[in-house]
Parts: C-alpha cells; sequence; structure tokens
C-alpha cells in the first residue's frame, strides 16, 4: 500500500472559503483528503476572509490579496510558510496562469513536484483569445508553466490531443474529468415544490465569466419566448453577467425569469429534477460538468459545441449540439425538446445511461495520478 501524500493546492475557488459554493466543492475536496495524510489549500482571493477547516485532513487558507495583481506573491508567501511546517510532496495548481505561476516558484524552491491543472480550453481556442485583452499574456504564461510541470490534468481528450500538437509529452497528461456521484444526482430526494406544474422549464447553471455567453444565452431565450410565452428561465449561479444581458434583451426579473444565484448541490439537484431542458451557452469548455450533472438527473442538454461539450453530448442521442454564438439554432433546438416531450424523455434517459457508464467518480483515478507523479512513474 502507498504511503498517503501531503499535498498542497493552490486554487481560486473561493467556495473552498465557504463563501457561497456552487455546487460540490467543498464535497469533493474533502473526499480528496480521505486519502492524503494532509491537504492544505491556498485560495486567491481578495481581503475580507479567513481560514476555512473543511475537514480533519483539509483547510483552505485565503490570500487576502489587496488586489489580483499580488495573488501570485501572497500565494508564494503562504506557501513558504506551509513548508516550512511540513514538507509537501506535491503541488497541485486549478489552473496554469497565475496559480501555476506560483506553484512553479515553489516547486522550484522547495523541490516538490507539480501538477496543473486545466480546467479551461485555452490552447488553440480563438473564442477565449476574445474575450479577454490580457488572454495573450496568460497564454504564454501557461506554456511556461506547462513545460517546467512534472504533470498536467485535463477534462477532456480534446485538450489533450491539442497540447501534444503543440509538442508536450503525451505520457505526462492524464484525461481525468471532475469527479461527480452519480447516484447523488439520482436518488437526491425534492425538498421544495415544482414552482409550476403547467409551463415548461429551461435552466442554466453557470458562474459569472463572460466564457458562458450570457449575450446569446438572453437571445435564445427571447426567441423561446416568442413560441411559448410562460417558458420559465431558471439561472443559477450568475447574477450579475446574467443582469447585463438581460436588460439588453428587455427581460425583466419575475415569475418566469428567476436569477437564483449561488446554491449547495442538493439545491441545484432540486432544479435540474424541475426542469424540462438544460442548456449551456459557453465560448469554451474544457468539461461541462453541468451537462454531466443534467443527464444524470435525466434531463435533455442543449449546448454550444465547445471541447468539452462534443464529448459529453452524442447529437441527437443524449442531447443536441450547436454552433458557438448561435442563438437562433439554440432557440430552435430548446423548442424542440419543450414541444417533444416524449423525445426530450428519451434523450434525458439515453443521457443517465451514458453517463453512468462514461462518468461515474473519478476521485481514486485522480489520486492514483497524484501518486504516479510522486513515485516518478510519469
Amino acid at each position: 500500500m502507498e504511503k498517503k501524500l501531503k499535498v498542497l493546492m493552490i486554487s481560486i475557488d473561493r467556495g473552498l472559503l465557504g463563501n457561497s459554493p456552487l455546487g460540490d466543492v467543498i464535497e469533493r475536496h474533502k473526499r480528496y483528503g480521505e486519502f492524503c495524510e494532509s491537504l492544505d489549500i491556498i485560495v486567491c482571493a481578495k481581503k475580507g476572509f479567513s481560514e476555512n477547516q473543511i475537514s480533519e485532513k483539509v483547510k483552505a487558507t485565503p490570500t487576502n490579496s489587496s488586489s489580483k495583481i499580488k495573488y501570485v506573491f501572497d500565494a508564494i508567501k503562504i506557501g513558504k510558510r506551509l513548508f516550512g511546517q511540513k514538507t509537501y510532496d506535491l503541488i497541485v495548481t486549478q489552473d496554469p496562469f497565475l496559480t501555476g505561476l506560483a506553484g512553479y516558484f515553489l516547486k522550484k524552491r522547495f523541490k516538490a513536484k507539480l501538477l496543473v491543472h486545466f480546467h479551461g480550453d485555452f490552447w488553440r481556442n480563438p473564442y477565449w483569445l476574445k474575450e479577454n485583452k490580457f488572454n495573450r499574456l496568460f497564454l504564454s504564461i501557461s506554456q511556461f508553466v506547462v513545460k517546467k510541470s512534472d504533470a498536467i490534468r485535463v477534462m477532456s481528450q480534446g485538450q489533450k490531443d491539442k497540447m501534444v500538437k503543440a509538442g508536450i509529452s503525451e505520457n505526462k497528461i492524464r484525461v481525468i474529468s471532475t469527479p461527480i456521484d452519480i447516484n447523488k444526482f439520482q436518488n437526491q430526494e425534492l425538498r421544495i415544490k415544482n414552482p409550476s406544474s403547467k409551463e415548461k422549464i429551461i435552466l442554466h447553471v453557470g458562474r459569472d465569466d463572460d466564457v458562458k455567453d450570457y449575450d446569446t444565452l438572453t437571445k435564445a431565450v427571447r426567441l423561446v419566448r416568442k413560441e411559448l410565452p410562460g417558458v420559465i428561465f431558471w439561472q443559477i449561479g450568475s447574477k450579475k453577467k446574467i443582469m447585463e444581458a438581460a436588460d439588453k434583451m428587455n427581460l425583466k426579473v419575475d415569475f418566469h425569469l428567476r436569477l437564483e444565484g449561488w446554491m449547495d448541490s442538493n439545491s441545484i439537484i432540486e432544479r435540474y429534477k424541475f426542469s424540462d431542458v438544460v442548456v449551456l451557452s459557453s465560448t469554451s469548455e474544457s468539461f461541462g460538468k453541468v451537462l454531466v450533472e443534467a443527464n444524470a438527473c435525466d434531463k435533455p442538454v442543449v449546448s454550444t459545441a465547445t471541447t468539452g461539450a462534443k464529448e459529453i453530448i452524442q447529437d441527437g442521442y443524449n442531447g443536441f449540439l450547436v454552433p458557438i454564438g448561435d442563438a437562433q439554432a439554440l432557440a430552435e433546438k430548446i423548442l424542440y425538446l419543450l414541444n417533444n416531450p416524449e423525445k426530450a424523455k428519451e434523450m434525458g434517459e439515453n443521457g443517465r445511461k451514458l453517463v453512468k457508464e462514461r462518468f461515474s467518480d473519478k476521485t481514486e483515478k485522480i489520486i492514483n495520478f497524484w501518486q504516479e507523479i510522486c513515485a516518478n512513474r510519469i
């Protein structure tokens, strides 16, 4: 039996600090901790946060930085302090950018192994480059960090293929999607009442991020409403970005446009189960966890054809794929499912079968990867 590892993680997910986590981030890291001697997480965040003892073996520490520019420096400072208390076997970073850069400097200083995660579809992605004027700089940082890392974890085969084409050794890359407890989504009991027994419900789950393309999403919702005026649209997660986009489309928040903000995984599951179709309008996704979760709840999905979505959706089987940025195509497929409930039910059942076969809990696979890295088997 291999020894349990001491792991230092660097993240940007403030949900680890108990700050209104979206989904199962807390539960997922508790599960990682069960396989570790200790798991300490540095969370890049602005001032105002406190340490969060997630479990006996898992603790999250905020950088409490005065600005985003200081995230790297503050993460390195905290990392040095933590390394002074214990010798970590592995450093894991959430992305190849600021957390990856901090991880590289700590690796260089303390000779620990470095694993870099790609939770986004960054390389060879023109949509991502257009999202932010600084993304070309971040791309260069990621290329540097990847070369200095010991291993890379990506969420989809499409991401791996891009890296291999760019000259990164295939041996140091593993395709392991985010762990999902499929049984939890299928067995969750309902605690709230269905908001409508008559009207159809469209659900979108996503954070405040330009990559979610809320302009295309709200355009599609408006087109659907022209055909089905009583349809209900539920938004979980984002409030700011979706409101900005809704204002452009003259969509008012009311019973039929419901913005619910951040909520725990059990509450999200309830919304999945009440919905008729789950939609994703992103310009880029490395995986598309929402699509797997929706299928696990027997719901059909409609998504833009991102790298991640194409590995989850078999077009016409468990959902539909549409061109990125095409609100008309998104609306047409949503309307098809809303107007054909028997077909929607069939696609939802197909999705449940597919995700159970392909996307079961990957926690042990992730831990085995950590062990391989530290034992120089990569």
